[in-house]
């Protein structure tokens, strides 16, 4: 069973008059079919958590311990994470001219299983996952996220998550900037996912409504740099009805 473990994570980011940290001790254990959601208000840290992870060069660890399967996270570059089983999906997906989005996918798709798939079972593979988010053929010509609507970004992230089948899966915000027919799509495509009961999830977000859709194991409220409650789906409910505001002022604590 594939498990992602955090232990006692500080990070630290470059800032105005010196590093400034942001994490300031996460506990967090995800295994392999678990849906964990990361509730909490901004600034709280929540998206310093993901792309950490991920290892983005503009944070900083400063200590604690991130393993999968055992294996140090935190040693490895950021291929080697995503080769490892890490997928992040970014709450702002980047444009790559260029690229077309049927390359990159093969590309992706190639390292992650060690071979190229076959052409033709990848063709029918990517046809039936685009069909499944409302995705028109045409779109795999395009670019990496080159002129793409907010929607469209969001799609393409969990169309590579569908296709690459990782083990732990990150989403930053993937909520955020879509309509309602839009979140309706990228959510049954994140369920699909979680129905395999292969992937792990974090779920990041700052909003209730995504979770109409997509139904959380454990709710963890993120305030101040760590997890300060956690709890099951009841949880965000009671989020919903009564805000961060008691976290953020410090009444409430892990």
């Amino acid at each position: 069973m594939a498990t992602l473990e955090i232990n006692d994570l500080h990070v630290t980011v470059e800032a105005e008059g010196g590093a400034r940290e942001i994490l300031k001790g996460v506990d967090l254990t995800v295994k392999q079919g678990e849906t964990h959601a990361i509730m909490g208000p901004n600034g709280s840290g929540k998206s310093t958590l993901a792309y950490s992870i991920a290892g983005h060069p503009k944070y900083t660890i400063t200590g604690g311990t991130v393993t999968l399967d055992g294996e140090d996270v935190l040693e490895m570059t950021v291929d080697e994470r995503a080769r490892a089983g890490l997928f992040l999906a970014m709450q702002y997906p980047v444009e790559v001219p260029g690229v077309s989005v049927s390359n990159f996918l093969r590309t992706s798709a190639t390292a992650m299983r060690g071979e190229a798939p076959k052409l033709r079972t990848w063709v029918k593979e990517v046809k039936g996952a685009m069909e499944q988010l409302h995705m028109d053929a045409s779109f795999a010509e395009r670019n990496v996220n080159e002129g793409f609507s907010g929607g469209e970004k969001k799609r393409h992230e969990i169309l590579q998550l569908e296709l690459l089948k990782p083990k732990v899966a990150i989403l930053d915000e993937t909520d955020s900037g879509l309509d309602v027919d839009a979140l309706r799509v990228v959510s049954e495509g994140v369920n699909r996912v979680r129905e395999s009961g292969e992937v792990g999830t974090l779920l990041i977000t700052h909003y209730t409504r995504i979770l109409r859709y997509i139904k959380p194991d454990f709710v963890h409220v993120f305030a101040q740099g760590r997890i300060a409650e956690s709890g099951g789906a009841e949880l965000a409910d009671k989020l919903e009805n009564e805000g961060y505001e008691a976290y953020v002022k410090g009444g409430v604590s892990a």
